[in-house]
């Protein structure tokens, strides 16, 4: 009984945690300001960003956040699984739709970790824009939308991992980078 309440807790915390990420990502700056393409694939990519900011953060932080941040990810990958089952896609569709959000998520991290870990804002722009503008590509956006993701990291950073477990995170508002000259 008493296990039960602890992984309650848990998936609570990590459920508001996720939830953060998702709001973080739908503020409006993002899809006016930074013209990110207000579509399914704009706002995954824009979940993405946010949630790799997440995930690098704490990943230094021991076994007990690993598993918790594990489970943060699990919740990441259900919703777009429930997501995807919303749209109507298919049964049999739905976990190779999956795979690929999968794939994606993993190339995307591995392009914009370096990028964050070095400080690369022009790396960092270029990875953002292959992602968030395919077809249109906006580099004072994609400038912008980099050093927005170099200051979330470094928030993130300096957040204690006890605030970050319990959803307690601090982004940088997205207007404040909506107009540096770049």
């Amino acid at each position: 009984m008493v296990l039960g309440l602890f992984r309650r807790r848990s998936r609570e915390a990590g459920h508001k945690v996720y939830c953060e990420i998702v709001a973080q990502a739908r503020q409006p700056a993002f899809y006016t300001d930074f013209l990110v393409p207000d579509t399914i694939d704009g706002r995954f990519d824009l979940i993405v960003v946010h949630a790799v900011l997440y995930f690098r953060r704490m990943r230094s932080e021991g076994p007990k956040i690993a598993e918790f941040t594990q489970e943060v990810f699990d919740l990441f990958f259900q919703d777009m699984d429930a997501s995807l089952r919303e749209m109507g896609v298919s049964d049999t569709r739905v976990p190779k739709k999956v795979k690929v959000m999968g794939e994606a998520f993993y190339g995307r991290a591995d392009a914009y970790i370096p990028a964050i870990e070095n400080a690369d804002v022009n790396e960092l722009a270029a990875a953002l824009g292959r992602n968030l503008y395919p077809d249109n590509p906006e580099p004072v956006a994609q400038k912008r939308l980099a050093l927005y993701t170099l200051a979330a990291a470094k928030k993130l950073a300096d957040q204690p991992a006890g605030e970050l477990t319990v959803g307690k995170l601090g982004w940088p508002a997205p207007e404040d980078f909506s107009n540096i000259q770049v």
